[in-house]
């Protein structure tokens, strides 16, 4: 990756709002080559843009990280893939098939939530694992030395 590209990316990973005035202040680069690089990666898949959220301010929380071994996996991820409260679904192994991680507006809803997969598919293991503070998000690239360290590698 290049180095023009790192900084780019550590800034938007720092402030995804930031305008572009402000970043080619940051970076020294100018508004244009900015705008061309931030094209140019969003094109390539390397940049997504979205929204993070405040999932307790929203009202839901209640959140954990769900690790399902199933029997019927192909059922379960499309089930799960469509379901509301599943934020992020993961295939995994190590005798575990998923891990999603899941948001409901009370404890109730995420019980009754577990219940009706338990009566939906055959599962053969489950841990939750409920988020009580989140320490750190989406840290990864945020700090450009340590980002061209990276790609140095």
């Amino acid at each position: 990756m290049k180095k023009i590209d790192i900084a780019i990316i550590t800034q938007l990973r720092q402030n995804g709002r930031m305008s572009l005035t402000d970043m080619s202040r940051k970076t020294g680069l100018s508004i244009s080559t900015l705008h061309l690089r931030l094209k140019h990666n969003i094109k390539k898949g390397i940049i997504k843009p979205n929204s993070m959220l405040n999932f307790e301010k929203l009202g839901f929380g209640t959140r954990a990280y769900i690790l399902l071994s199933v029997e019927e996996k192909e059922k379960i991820f499309e089930h799960l893939n469509k379901h509301p409260n599943v934020n992020s679904l993961i295939k995994i192994n190590n005798g575990w098939n998923l891990i999603m991680e899941c948001a409901f507006k009370d404890m109730c809803s995420m019980e009754t939530f577990v219940e009706e997969l338990e009566n939906t598919f055959k599962i053969k293991q489950k841990q939750i694992h409920y988020i009580l503070t989140e320490l750190k998000k989406e840290g990864f690239l945020t700090k450009q030395e340590q980002a061209q360290a990276l790609f140095q590698a």
